[in-house]
Formats: structure tokens, C-alpha cells, sequence
């Protein structure tokens, strides 16, 4: 089912996720968000952007071949078509390598997009669908996806990594989304 997912300005978006207790409970909301994902040609989508202020996210990079991704597992380069789309719960990160810049949007700020800086490479250690433990490093979109999503997770949105010249080139369009209020798409 295609969930709405909710917009700027929606308090879901400012709140810290719950960890996530029960595995087995979330499937069902993990399929939805994956369907809601692909229908919009997104490449992340956070529990909080469909109004569920949860530590999981869904990330799939594999449309976006325009944008180079890279992932390791065990110190070993992998396919990412083997391991996508990823489910992340309770995921945990520790980010290395100088920052990068690239460009960002969400699917909570329609038509906005800027450049971001962030760390090149993200050690990620979560739970998947089958509740086991796992690990991988990540680097270019998938690192970036990785990251973003992170964000969703604590409360936070890339707009708070803009740089004030940056925010003040999208403050209208940001004001017409908080002027919608809790509004979805």
C-alpha cells in the first residue's frame, strides 16, 4: 500500500525514533514504505516520513546510476544489486574521510534541493527483516542515502545542513510548505 509521505512542517519529522522492539511487527510497514519508496523514484524513505517516528529506514540506490554508490562488507567490495533494497533498524553509524559535497533533496521538501556537505564514507551497523545483526561501509549515494536517512532518524533534516545563504536561497518555498502545514502527499 502507498502510504502518504508527510511534509515539512509535520512534527513527525522533528522527533527522534523509537528503537524498534519487535521486528516481526514492522514487515508489513517495511513493504509499504518500499512501495511508497519506488512509486515516487525515491532512494530512502525514514519511518518519520510516513508519520511513524521509528528507527527504520529503507534504502534502495540501484535506479540512481548516475550517482556512484559503493558498499563493503567484511573489507570486501560488494554488488550492490545483491544487497538492495536495504532495510536499516536501529541502525547505528560512524562516518571517516573528509566531507564531500552533493546534491540533496527529500520527499519531505518537495522541489528543493541543494548541496551538502557530508563525510565521504559511513561504517553502518543495523538490524534487517530477520531481526540479525549486520554491518557494512558505505561510500558516494549510498553513503550520502545512508546518512540522510540517519538524519530522519534523530530528528534532523538536511535542511539543517544548509548553509544560511543556501536556506535563505529556498526560504520561500520552505514557507509555503510550513504555510501547508501538516500537509501530505
Amino acid at each position: 500500500m502507498i502510504l502518504d509521505i508527510v511534509k515539512y512542517g509535520h512534527p513527525a519529522l522533528r522527533t527522534k525514533g523509537r528503537r524498534v522492539e519487535n521486528v516481526a511487527e514492522i514487515h508489513g510497514l517495511v513493504g509499504d514504505m518500499l512501495e511508497t519508496m519506488r512509486s515516487v523514484k525515491g532512494v530512502g524513505l525514514a519511518a518519520h516520513q510516513v508519520g511513524r517516528p521509528l528507527m527504520l529506514c529503507v534504502i534502495d540506490v540501484t535506479g540512481a546510476s548516475d550517482r556512484p554508490s559503493a558498499m563493503w562488507i567484511d573489507g570486501e567490495e560488494v554488488d550492490l544489486i545483491d544487497h538492495m533494497p536495504l532495510v536499516l533498524i536501529n541502525p547505528e553509524i560512524e562516518t571517516a574521510g573528509s566531507e564531500e559535497s552533493g546534491e540533496e533533496g527529500c520527499l519531505s521538501f518537495p522541489s528543493i534541493y541543494s548541496k551538502i556537505l557530508r563525510p565521504a564514507y559511513v561504517r553502518i551497523k543495523a538490524i534487517d527483516l530477520e531481526g540479525q545483526e549486520f554491518s557494512f561501509l558505505a561510500a558516494g549515494l549510498l553513503g550520502r542515502a545512508v546518512l540522510h536517512e540517519y538524519d530522519h532518524l534523530q530528528g534532523e533534516l538536511f535542511i539543517d545542513h544548509m548553509t544560511p545563504k543556501q536556506r535563505a536561497r529556498c526560504a520561500d518555498k520552505l514557507d509555503a510548505l510550513l504555510a501547508d502545514g501538516m500537509g501530505v502527499k
